[in-house]
């Protein structure tokens, strides 16, 4: 399928890239407007499908895979680890300051797809991953087959029907190590900039899932030093193929049953991942037992929300979670 037309720019710097976009996205406002304005693309593994399946139409592409600026590794003077957004996901998993210091993040950028589209795909694209419905992600022809919905042109959600927003959900998979590991954003426009901790960069809407405001860009990604027992796993019918139907990064201190500072990340079963509370505090109190660990397994249910049917029935996906959960908590356990 051929794309939709559209004009393709390629900034030589970072700040004539921030300049294009300001220019490119004045004028826009969110969510629809602004995709059939302006993309940015790096690797393009799933913009450049998403707009074969005309899901969106943008009148520019804005590429920032060559710019210097955004593919550095480098270890800050506090000893944090900075990211270029641009930075392929491939290079990121051989990576000797990623590997030994966050292996839980090298898990999840493992995680991502396939060898080869981890050898396009980069850090920033992942974090930016359009959410997923089994609607809005067919073809444009098997659409006109059926109502539309919030993200194309109607005000209905044919997964839930009696929701008032949409429900499509977030599949990124190094988001969830980089909120355990408490990352934070810079992003970036020709105004100035602002650091974001990742936690609160998605937002619980299949259509505006992001903090990203029209003329800003994604420019780096900063993790604290961490010495934490760190754990990602991730469910998927194919490994390589198909996005997870669920996926769990957790992380604790101490050393064996012992844990004063706990947290969870759930991801791909809602628009946002979840990031889990009392199972954590009860983790906190009792340390990882056996028996610690089932109460926070069934502690879990009442923070995951309203966790739609999109690949994969409700009562399945919770059931995936609390596992996924179980065998995390277990793996950071026997871990030294």
């Amino acid at each position: 399928m051929l794309l939709p037309q559209h004009t393709y720019h390629r900034p030589d710097s970072l700040a004539e890239c921030l300049d294009k976009l300001a220019h490119l996205d004045a004028g826009s406002v969110e969510g629809a407007d602004r995709l059939a304005r302006v993309q940015v693309i790096a690797g393009g593994t799933d913009v450049i499908f998403n707009m074969r399946l005309r899901l969106f139409q943008p009148e520019n592409l804005v590429s920032i895979r060559s710019l210097p600026e955004l593919q550095q590794v480098e270890t800050l003077a506090d000893g944090s680890l900075r990211i270029g957004a641009a930075c392929r996901l491939i290079d990121l998993a051989d990576n000797p300051l990623v590997c030994d210091r966050y292996p839980a993040l090298k898990s999840a950028i493992d995680a991502v797809a396939s060898v080869h589209i981890r050898n396009i795909g980069t850090l920033g694209g992942n974090i930016c991953l359009e959410t997923r419905c089994w609607y809005t992600n067919n073809s444009e022809e098997w659409r006109k087959g059926r109502a539309g919905c919030f993200k194309t042109d109607c005000e209905q959600c044919h997964v839930i029907p009696s929701s008032h927003t949409c429900h499509a959900i977030n599949n990124a998979d190094t988001p969830l190590a980089l909120i355990a590991l408490d990352a934070v954003l810079t992003i970036q426009s020709a105004g100035g900039q602002r650091e974001v901790p990742i936690a609160d960069f998605y937002r619980p809407d299949g259509i505006e899932h992001m903090d990203l405001r029209a003329g800003e860009l994604l420019t780096h990604v900063t993790i604290p030093p961490c010495t934490d027992r760190t754990v990602f796993i991730k469910f998927t019918p194919r490994r390589g193929m198909d996005f997870s139907l669920g996926a769990v990064a957790a992380r604790c201190d101490g050393t064996g049953q012992d844990a004063k500072k706990v947290s969870i990340v759930i991801g791909s079963i809602s628009t946002a991942p979840v990031v889990l509370d009392a199972p954590c505090r009860l983790l906190e109190k009792q340390g990882l037992s056996d028996r610690a660990i089932a109460g926070a397994v069934a502690a879990i249910r009442d923070e995951m929300g309203e966790v739609t049917n999109l690949y994969g029935r409700a009562t399945y996906k919770k059931q995936i979670a609390k596992t996924l959960v179980r065998r995390a908590l277990v793996a950071l356990r026997e871990q030294r």
